[in-house]
């Protein structure tokens, strides 16, 4: 009974949530060591491959392109996704103490969802760029031109920090009275909805239209493109060039299917009555799977990430 009771303020319109308690992956003590060291361990190879690659593509003159300009974004984002929410749960599992401040719960949903949306908008504009560099090549340098790209990268932002500040804002406006026990180990919507007093009827509207426009319509943009490529790259008469043309398309697409896959299925079944462990894995899935694998999938079929990387790890200099 204490567990609920804690973070409970009376106030003018009844009981205030000042704060809440976030359960986190495991509730058994003796588990808490090895998940401390797991997640730790990921931590540390997601920020560290990621940085890796974003070093990478600073410091090698044969990266200095449309794609790698994106996939240096995409590296820096993933960084921030993980660290606005591991380490607070590492933190937890280290203190015992479970708590989250009603600001700081707020604080983690927008600047989470801030950074993927972003993820969203920074996908679809490399799948543009495939398309242009497979089905106009002659001219990709003037349509992929590096004002191009900073304009994508600036609208980018800008819809994801309009999309993070209409749900916080929103979510700002529901009145939590009663339970402040969130069944995860972060702060998110759906979590949030089910421990409102208030109608959230509104609020799972706005997810929706912002799922729909965060989500769908990158993704219809996404198959858009690479449907136009599959059918350039059919085209092409040599095996060879095929092959090629797909290469550099495989490891973006590889990233779609993943981070796109684990959102949906996270967003788009509010109707669930109760929301339940499997929410923890595809909240795992979201803010550590994605992000680490992230340099792996770019890097492992391709050799110039490869070459980039081991001179970025040798403290050698490119000679190009």
């Amino acid at each position: 009974m204490g567990l609920f009771l804690q973070g409970l303020m009376p106030g003018a319109n009844g009981t205030a949530v000042t704060e809440f308690i976030l359960l986190g992956l495991v509730e058994t003590p003796s588990l808490r060591p090895l998940v401390f060291v797991l997640f730790f361990f990921a931590y540390l190879v997601t920020v560290g491959g990621n940085l890796s690659i974003l070093a990478a593509v600073l410091l090698e003159p044969k990266l200095h392109t449309p794609m790698y300009f994106f996939l240096g974004n995409l590296s820096a984002l993933d960084v921030g996704c993980i660290t606005v929410t591991i380490p607070s749960m590492l933190s937890h599992l280290l203190s015992h103490k479970h708590t989250i401040p009603y600001g700081d719960c707020l604080a983690q949903i927008f600047f989470f969802h801030l950074l993927v949306g972003v993820d969203c908008f920074l996908l679809t504009a490399m799948a543009y760029d495939r398309f242009l560099a497979i089905c106009q090549p002659l001219t990709y340098s003037t349509r992929m031109s590096q004002v191009v790209q900073r304009i994508l990268v600036a609208m980018s932002w800008v819809c994801a920090f309009s999309n993070a500040l209409t749900h916080t804002v929103a979510i700002s406006t529901l009145h939590f009275c009663g339970p402040n026990v969130i069944n995860h180990f972060y702060c998110d919507l759906p979590q949030l909805f089910q421990l409102s007093c208030s109608s959230t009827q509104l609020n799972a509207l706005l997810l929706f239209a912002g799922g729909f426009f965060m989500a769908g319509t990158p993704m219809a943009l996404i198959v858009t493109s690479y449907a136009h490529v599959a059918a350039a790259v059919l085209r092409i008469r040599s095996v060879e060039g095929r092959k090629k043309a797909f290469s550099t398309c495989g490891s973006h697409l590889t990233m779609v299917a993943i981070f796109y896959g684990s959102g949906v299925f996270n967003y788009m079944r509010l109707g669930s009555v109760k929301l339940s462990d499997k929410d923890k894995a595809v909240g795992i899935f979201n803010t550590v799977i994605n992000p680490m694998l992230n340099p792996f999938i770019y890097s492992l079929r391709n050799p110039d990430v490869q070459c980039a990387l081991w001179r970025v790890l040798t403290g050698r200099r490119s000679l190009a």
